[in-house]
């Protein structure tokens, strides 16, 4: 799964229709750039080769008033709305995606209703568990990694890297079940 898909079809849908400047400003806005590979072009080449795919639906609009052609907006189809909620799903509940693929998820999940996405995040939980698990399995009682040179260093790395994302996914799901965040399906806050 790629990163820059999520970020184009969650893009997209958030306006409804959009054109490629609008879709390439918020992936800019929101930093993607930073912490993904949503250059310019890969937004570009998203769109073009998604629109190939049915995912989405190209419109022809006005032309430009200072003479340019006209501008092309974009519009998921149903089949691109599917698609967009897979990819949202899957990178929320596994153990172990991209950390572009899990950040494009996180900055995403309004887009789920809150139930919904504490379950997944728990099912994320549960994978990370049962893939530590299977890190530590076949690892004797008491084993000093000290004694295992590099390799004790690799696991450690491994173990690491489980503990802290386990930490981090519990953080985000009590925070969600403290009402953290306007959810898909919830009523706007009283102004």
């Amino acid at each position: 799964m790629s990163a820059v898909r999520l970020l184009v079809l969650g893009a997209v849908r958030r306006h409804g229709r959009a054109h490629g400047y609008q879709v390439r400003a918020d992936l800019e806005s929101w930093g993607a750039h930073e912490w993904s590979n949503a250059t310019s072009g890969s937004v570009y080449h998203a769109l073009k080769a998604m629109t190939g795919q049915g995912l989405l639906v190209l419109h022809e609009t006005r032309p430009s008033e200072a003479g340019g052609p006209p501008r092309m907006e974009y519009e998921l189809t149903e089949q691109g709305e599917q698609t967009y909620f897979s990819l949202l799903r899957k990178a929320l509940s596994s153990h172990d995606p991209g950390l572009d693929q899990l950040a494009a998820a996180v900055g995403l999940i309004e887009d789920l209703p809150r139930a919904e996405a504490i379950e997944l995040l728990g099912r994320r939980t549960a994978a990370m568990a049962q893939w530590r698990a299977s890190v530590t399995g076949g690892l004797p009682p008491e084993t000093d990694l000290d004694g295992w040179g590099p390799v004790g260093e690799v696991l450690r790395l491994w173990l690491h890297t489980a503990d802290s994302r386990a930490e981090w996914t519990a953080r985000l799901v009590r925070r969600l079940e403290e009402g953290a965040y306007r959810m898909a399906g919830e009523p706007e806050a009283p102004a």
